[in-house]
């Protein structure tokens, strides 16, 4: 089995929409993944019907019990984070201040005070209307620890992908290089980088290449919006080749990408041939790579 991850050092660079537009092409041969939960986007293009949806758990809340609770304040006093208060005569605990670190139970000399593991978010299996399998997932607001529900979501994909006999996932990955991003990687048996000719692509792409060398992964690039700046699309081009990263293809910036976004479709369903044929031969590309 076959993990293909298609990621960018930024947010906007046309991640999603390339991964949905490859997704089109090879719809009978892969599992679908979306592992940007904190902005899960890729259902807008999928429209998937959820088959089995489960709920994620991770983090924990302090709780008070309010009738063993005096109000003495030790525990307002020892927070750090200011997350409890007294409000109309009870103990209240912000839920978005507390970072679930456990002083406050601890400190309360009547243990008033207990831990309990807080809904994190939701995971879900699906058909996406291209008749793919597809592993998809939210987290709740302010939740965290979206690089665990990233990790869910990897193991799901492998899990759908033996029992519908698929070889290749293919995972729309976090932006940025942290936590999340991580977890998406891991196990990948290629990167799809996409970036764009921009000072904020660029020096974003590179950050991205140091992390998959670091984490021994190979990778490719697709340059998305290549028309904006011929000269950084050169640098890029140049870069891709001194640091043995395979090219795919140069996309041009082109308002047809707006445009199927708020239509809810891919590219290859919009009917640019011309686009099309790019993303059929990137796919051709990231295939021979992967052999």
């Amino acid at each position: 089995m076959k993990e293909i991850v298609v990621i960018s050092g930024k947010g906007g660079c046309g991640k999603t929409s390339v991964t949905a537009a490859l997704a089109q092409l090879a719809a009978k041969d892969i599992v679908l993944a979306d592992a940007d939960v904190d902005a899960a986007d890729m259902h807008l293009l999928m429209a998937p019907e959820n088959t089995k949806e489960e709920s994620f758990y991770s983090g924990k809340l302090a709780v008070v019990d309010q009738e063993i609770c005096t109000r003495c304040r030790i525990c307002i006093e020892h927070c750090h984070f200011d997350a409890i208060s007294i409000e109309e005569g009870d103990l209240k605990i912000n839920e978005i201040d507390c970072e679930g670190c456990g002083l406050c139970t601890h400190v309360c000399p009547l243990n008033a005070l207990h831990m309990e593991t807080q809904r994190a978010g939701l995971l879900f299996e699906a058909t996406s209307r291209l008749g793919t399998p597809m592993v998809h997932a939210r987290l709740d607001i302010a939740a965290d620890n979206s690089g665990k529900l990233v990790t869910e979501v990897k193991n799901r994909s492998r899990e759908v992908a033996d029992q519908f006999k698929k070889d290749i996932i293919l995972t729309d990955g976090p932006p940025g290089i942290g936590c999340p991003v991580i977890a998406s990687l891991t196990g990948a048996s290629l990167a799809v980088i996409v970036t764009e000719p921009t000072q904020s692509g660029w020096h974003d792409m590179k950050r991205m290449n140091d992390l998959l060398n670091k984490m021994q992964i190979p990778a490719v690039i697709l340059l998305n919006k290549a028309s904006l700046n011929a000269g950084l699309a050169a640098d890029i081009k140049k870069f891709a080749a001194d640091n043995h990263l395979g090219y795919t293809i140069e996309l041009p910036y082109d308002p047809v990408f707006s445009k199927a976004i708020s239509e809810g479709i891919t590219i290859p369903e919009y009917g640019r041939d011309d686009l099309t044929d790019l993303f059929r031969q990137a796919w051709k590309i990231i295939i021979e790579t992967l052999k």
